[in-house]
């Protein structure tokens, strides 16, 4: 009570505006959908949190565990994740990385937003991209079955054509649309402050390739 006192006092004349609400309990940090992610020379996005039975993992994007092993959720690694698992780039763009520290949460969740199944994208679908750059921005699917060519031998196929912006380490961050998983950050071309061309790989042929699911 006087903590949340001393904030409305400190607020004046602005207090009557402010919805004040005291959490219970301990906050942790939550490696959630759109969270970083740290390999040994890079940092890129967590996707979904995804499980096979009891075994629980995080989908990303294939350009992003490839040639990557151990993961980490912080800068300084060390708090580990765990071990890249599966990885398919180029042609796709997916990678599988098991939760191998059973003290991390691994919450079915993008941020807030709960993820209860995954669809192929439609053209116009409104969608949601979150990653650890730039945070959340919406937009469109203006596109399906893209072929997008990175350079240096780097073709992928089937991928989802949007105008929602990204930029570096976004990669392998969540695409949805409410609580349906639809894409994996892959690439594109532009910036959040003028916009630009995000391409996703679709989630269901990269959920459908490890026998996992969001949940």
């Amino acid at each position: 009570a006087a903590s949340i006192a001393k904030i409305r006092s400190e607020a004046g004349a602005n207090a009557a505006a402010l919805r004040i609400e005291r959490t219970p309990g301990k906050l942790t940090k939550l490696l959630s959908g759109g969270d970083a992610k740290y390999a040994t020379s890079w940092r890129c996005s967590v996707g979904f949190n995804v499980r096979s039975g009891s075994t629980y993992y995080v989908l990303t994007a294939g350009h992003c565990t490839d040639g990557a092993g151990t993961w980490w959720t912080n800068s300084a690694r060390t708090t580990v994740i765990g071990a890249t698992v599966g990885s398919s780039f180029p042609n796709n763009d997916y990678g599988l990385i098991r939760y191998d520290n059973a003290s991390l949460a691994h919450p079915g969740t993008v941020g807030s937003q709960d993820i209860t199944s995954a669809v192929n994208a439609t053209t116009g679908m409104s969608v949601t991209r979150r990653g650890s750059t730039t945070g959340t921005h919406s937009g469109s699917v203006t596109g399906l079955n893209a072929t997008v060519n990175y350079g240096g031998g780097d073709v992928v196929y089937g991928m989802i054509r949007t105008n929602v912006c990204a930029e570096p380490g976004d990669s392998g961050g969540p695409l949805y649309s409410g609580t349906r998983a639809v894409g994996l950050t892959s690439g594109g071309s532009g910036n959040c402050s003028s916009g630009g061309t995000t391409f996703f790989q679709p989630v269901v042929e990269a959920l459908n390739a490890y026998g996992v699911s969001v949940y």
